[in-house]
């Protein structure tokens, strides 16, 4: 897989991921990581629009690893979730 295909993947599951947070009730500091979150998945798509994959890729994944702190502490009782 490329780069390309590979990053354009992370948002689109990263975008699934932001759906089901949507569907539960959070926190006032999740609120504040989902924000943040939220802000690296638009750098992504910046950097992805100038084809700087690399970039790219590094901000959707430092955006997923903000969200699975959100899911993980909502799933403890080991429901699954998109990771």
């Amino acid at each position: 897989m490329d780069e390309k295909t590979r990053v354009q993947k992370d948002i689109i599951m990263f975008e699934e991921n932001v759906k089901q947070i949507n569907k539960i009730t959070i926190t006032d500091n999740q609120k504040k990581t989902l924000e943040l979150a939220s802000q690296y998945y638009q750098d992504t798509k910046y950097y992805t629009g100038k084809k700087d994959y690399f970039t790219a890729f590094g901000c959707i994944n430092y955006a997923h690893g903000l969200l699975d702190a959100i899911l993980k502490t909502e799933h403890q009782g080991g429901e699954s979730y998109k990771s």
